[in-house]
């Protein structure tokens, strides 16, 4: 009679778990679309997001968010959410990644040497208070330039291919999710 509750016991993920699992994110995604922004604004916003999330601009990510969100007309609360893809704990793969990139086409230290430098500056950046924003500004500038250049080159490419795809998933997204509510309107 109670089978529901037997399976539970047995360690089997029930499908109410996977949906609130997934609910959250939806509710952010249907909250954001219904922000008084067009699809584009919103879908500019996430993708702008992403690509700031790439820059090497740790630490002040969430003001050149807003600053370019408000300048380029798009959804500030979209660009600002895609900005905590990097953190203390991300920083180093990204970032080296990113320098990997840009080494491709610009030249400088070795891979393993970049991404040692990177999980320091990562490491000393856990000690900062959040608002010590001159702090991990000077942290983040402590690159030398011959680590520097590949780095920003590199972010700049990852940054654009990785917002492009974002901008039109999220389009998409955006008018499945609007096509859905006004065919509910309909019925």
């Amino acid at each position: 009679m109670n089978t529901d509750n037997s399976m539970h016991s047995k360690g089997h993920a029930s499908p109410g778990r996977k949906r609130r699992i997934v609910i959250p994110f939806r509710a952010v995604f249907k909250w954001l679309v219904r922000l008084r922004r067009s699809p584009r604004a919103v879908a500019g916003g996430f993708a702008l997001g992403v690509f700031v999330a790439f820059t090497p601009t740790m630490g002040f990510q969430i003001v050149v968010a807003i600053f370019l969100a408000t300048f380029l007309n798009l959804n500030r609360p979209a660009a600002i959410i895609p900005v905590w893809i990097t953190n203390v704990a991300t920083m180093a793969p990204i970032y080296t990644f990113n320098y990997w990139v840009g080494s491709l086409f610009w030249s400088g230290p070795p891979v393993a040497e970049v991404y040692k430098t990177l999980a320091s500056i990562g490491a000393q950046l856990v000690t900062l208070d959040f608002w010590e924003f001159g702090r991990q500004l000077e942290t983040m500038l402590g690159l030398s330039s011959t680590m520097a250049i590949p780095l920003l080159i590199g972010s700049v490419i990852v940054g654009l291919i990785s917002a492009a795809l974002t901008y039109l998933a999220a389009l998409g997204i955006i008018h499945l999710i609007l096509t859905k509510r006004r065919n509910k309107q309909l019925l």
